[in-house]
């Protein structure tokens, strides 16, 4: 009891060692991360700029994607500017309060993001299968209060899961094998036996995120059967290439976080954990603006107004 009670010592900060046993790796993370911040930064503010300042981009479905650009921006910048300036200047360190607002905000975006999702994904759902009613359905009250409700359930989310992964001892060494303190590996450092309650939390949280996807799949597949009744083929095209990729990011999204909080993890690096880690929290807010806005008609559109006027060239 003595012996274990001595390993117990007061932690003032931890190891973000996650490219380092890499060398190809840590040869090229920088460039890639540089590359998708920028991507992000950029792609995600203009979205925020033309959905202010441009009146036909007023609707709900432009409400969601502001907030979900606004989300993306903060998601990115939590973890990966950190990570980057480590690894210019050799320091692996984050001290023990950077690291637990690093998970707290991390699980509260993560967490805001997913139920922005499924409310867009509803907002798709209502448009497409009851046009006639969207307008009564999706008003500003409405389209207000599930991005306020989005907003409050991811914060509870973070609030849960900082609470959990840190209401235990650390036992060291402080190495975390990962680019950004995330809850896995930081529950390996954990002295044994403690870890219980937090993993509930995340069995549970899995578990609860599962249901919720399935009640997104519903929708998609009213959505899909509701495309197939239109008769111009242009039309399902068109619907099939807007909905399709927001369908692959959410599953990207998903089950690239599911498989990371899930999966084993153990006190040593891995190169499939960072992979899955960079799965769900580098890539989707870099490719959100493609994929959500900037191949939208009117969002070009707004775009070739700001640019002086000129419409950008059809793809």
């Amino acid at each position: 009891m003595t012996e274990k009670l001595t390993n117990i010592t007061p932690i003032t900060e931890f190891l973000l060692m996650g490219f380092t046993d890499d060398q190809v790796l840590q040869g090229l993370y920088v460039p890639f991360f540089f590359l998708s911040y920028l991507t992000a930064l950029m792609g995600n503010l203009l979205i925020i700029i033309l959905t202010t300042t441009d009146r036909r981009l007023q609707s709900p479905m432009y409400f969601f994607l502001k907030n979900l650009s606004l989300i993306d921006i903060c998601c990115i910048s939590v973890t990966v500017p950190k990570s980057i300036i480590n690894s210019l200047t050799k320091s692996h360190s984050i001290s023990f309060l950077g690291c637990a607002s690093q998970i707290f905000l991390f699980i509260f975006l993560a967490g805001t993001e997913y139920a922005l999702l499924i409310v867009m994904s509803y907002d798709r759902y209502v448009a497409i299968c009851h046009p006639l009613y969207y307008e009564t359905i999706m008003n500003r009250g409405t389209c207000l209060q599930m991005v306020t409700a989005s907003w409050a359930s991811g914060c509870v989310y973070g609030s849960i899961h900082v609470a959990g992964a840190f209401s235990v001892h650390f036992c060291g060494p402080y190495i975390v094998h990962q680019f950004f303190c995330d809850i896995p590996s930081v529950l390996t450092l954990a002295c044994s036996g403690e870890q219980i309650l937090e993993y509930a939390f995340i069995v549970t949280s899995c578990t609860f995120v599962s249901v919720c996807f399935l009640f997104l799949v519903a929708s998609y597949i009213y959505i899909f059967s509701a495309v197939l009744r239109i008769p111009s083929a242009q039309g399902r095209f068109k619907t099939f290439s807007t909905c399709v990729p927001h369908l692959t990011v959410v599953i990207l999204f998903v089950f690239s976080g599911i498989a990371s909080y899930l999966g084993t993890n153990s006190k040593s690096a891995s190169s499939l954990n960072l992979f899955m880690s960079v799965l769900y929290s580098v890539l989707p807010p870099s490719l959100n603006p493609f994929i959500y806005s900037l191949r939208n008609k009117d969002m070009k559109a707004a775009l070739g107004k700001i640019l002086g006027g000129k419409m950008l060239p059809k793809t």
